[in-house]
């Protein structure tokens, strides 16, 4: 007999899956972080051979394990996140990550009824999300699963941003006491928010929801 969380879990993926398939977005369900990669490799790089892939800076991305298994595929990578760049050099690959074929990241929530909500500190990874990349790749633990745009909001603020902000070592307020200041700061990483309603054009957007927590 299932656990009472198994069922719960696998019903509200399935109820945010159709959801978000509503608004024109490809989901495809899968049960941990190896499933997931599986997923990836298996069924979505296949159908839409990409030449080339970049990705935002996700969590997500790393504990699915996608960040190795692309580094080794054979396929042209373009990676801002490798160390010792000048900040001029990664600013000049973030601009030329826009014109990849596949685009991978992560989403600070997700709504019940289908729609990403993101804040970005430069823009690189929604201006993405947005337009630019031939495809993109959401890859989303069923933590960022949120009722409605204003429990996204509340989500992302509270809780997301400062942990992130803490996680890369910003001069912020709310790495003092983990709330949002609404700060004037150089170090602020909540500079654009995005709300995608719909993946135009259809299946341009392609979401992996995860049956586990990940990420922040």
């Amino acid at each position: 007999m299932k656990h009472y969380l198994e069922s719960y879990w696998e019903i509200k993926l399935r109820n945010v899956q159709e959801a978000l398939e509503a608004n024109n977005f490809e989901v495809f369900l899968a049960g941990g972080p190896d499933e997931a990669r599986e997923i990836v490799m298996q069924k979505i790089l296949p159908t839409i051979n990409p030449a080339s892939i970049s990705w935002g800076g996700s969590r997500t991305f790393r504990q699915t394990g996608l960040y190795d298994e692309l580094k080794n595929s054979g396929i042209e990578i373009i990676d801002t996140y490798v160390k010792g760049m000048t900040r001029e050099e990664v600013m000049e690959l973030r601009r030329k990550a826009l014109l990849v074929d596949l685009y991978v990241t992560g989403t600070n929530a997700i709504t019940e009824d289908g729609f990403l909500v993101n804040l970005d500190m430069i823009g690189n990874r929604v201006g993405a999300i947005t337009f630019g990349p031939k495809f993109v790749l959401v890859l989303a633990g069923r933590n960022k699963i949120v009722p409605d745009f204003d429990a996204a909001v509340s989500r992302i603020k509270g809780y997301a941003a400062p942990a992130n902000a803490m996680r890369l070592g910003k001069k912020t307020p709310c790495t003092k006491t983990s709330s949002c200041h609404d700060c004037k700061s150089e170090d602020r990483i909540c500079n654009v928010w995005t709300i995608t309603e719909k993946s135009f054009p259809k299946g341009r957007i392609k979401v992996v929801l995860i049956n586990e927590d990940l990420g922040l």
